[in-house]
């Protein structure tokens, strides 16, 4: 099973603190770090020193790493153009000497948009809007060069692009489709998805979701094992039980509560969710890390879980 370090910078992180973590996330064994696509915190929290933009963040990791991926978990479809966001991605993929991976989605947090000025169209059109981002930015990435790419959508319409830059990734940088829809999700993560991601989901929840993508790659002739499945889980991992309850409290979670709906508890707790996990049909798991300041935590679960894992 990989597993995958999965930051939320807009809670209070600088691109410094950011780095720290990926590069120590690299020197543990890591397969990725991961990092949320917002604007804006969410809960009590102070969020200094401010949001930093994730693309930005990540195509400076990219210079400063050279094995772990990178990627977001998940950008907004209605933060970005899907032209200008499929040159970002490219040409930060090849900063990165090809490992970058483009996770996606319909975006959801209303008050980040009021509070920077983005439009927040109703559900249905946000999920239009994926829709036709996921076709406009693979089919860019995916015309061979020397052609052009034209593309005539509800929302977005291009005409004879260059459809430059290229990823070093052919046909294309891995591209992550995430969510707990059970019609229009499964399909999007079947027709344009490398993985599907069904975030802060139980084992049953992930696994009737999993089924979902594996109908719905089935009704497009697609070989479901093809589709990589994950889910995301907050991390609180301690030595002992004093470990647990201060790492918990530092993230203001309880860890009886943590150990009901998160990855909680010794190494060996963890070892054996992440088992139940993978026996539903995860292959990859993105640890929540809320506490960007604890290096010692991901010390721990490299020293002590990683090496337990197939």
């Amino acid at each position: 099973m990989d597993l995958r370090v999965f930051t939320e910078p807009q809670q209070g992180a600088s691109y410094e603190d950011l780095l720290a973590v990926a590069q120590l996330a690299e020197e543990c064994g890591f397969d990725a770090f991961f990092r949320s696509d917002h604007y804006l915190k969410m809960g009590s929290m102070t969020g200094l020193p401010g949001p930093t933009d994730a693309w930005v963040t990540l195509a400076g990791i990219a210079r400063e790493t050279s094995r772990i991926r990178l990627g977001t978990l998940l950008t907004a479809a209605t933060f970005r153009l899907p032209g200008p966001l499929a040159i970002a991605v490219a040409e930060i993929d090849a900063m990165s000497g090809g490992r970058i991976e483009l996770g996606l989605g319909a975006g959801w947090y209303e008050q980040e948009h009021l509070a920077y000025g983005i439009p927040f169209p109703a559900q249905g059109e946000r999920f239009d809007r994926l829709e036709e981002q996921l076709a406009v930015i693979t089919g860019l990435w995916e015309t061979p060069e020397g052609e052009t790419f034209s593309f005539t959508g509800r929302h977005y319409t291009l005409v004879d692009s260059p459809a430059l830059p290229k990823p070093v990734q052919r046909p294309r940088p891995p591209v992550v489709v995430g969510g707990h829809g059970p019609r229009r999700t499964p399909a999007l993560a079947a027709r344009f998805g490398a993985e599907m991601n069904v975030p802060f989901g139980s084992v049953e929840r992930c696994g009737e979701q999993f089924a979902l993508a594996d109908a719905a790659c089935e009704a497009i002739g697609r070989d479901p094992s093809t589709l990589v499945r994950s889910s995301a889980l907050v991390l609180c991992c301690g030595a002992d039980e004093a470990e647990i309850t201060r790492r918990a409290g530092r993230i203001g979670r309880a860890p009886d509560e943590l150990r009901a709906n998160g990855l909680a508890g010794t190494p060996d707790e963890v070892v054996e969710k992440l088992a139940a996990y993978e026996a539903g049909g995860a292959s990859r798991i993105y640890l929540q890390v809320l506490d960007l300041a604890d290096l010692d935590h991901l010390r721990l679960v490299a020293a002590e879980v990683l090496p337990k894992l197939a």
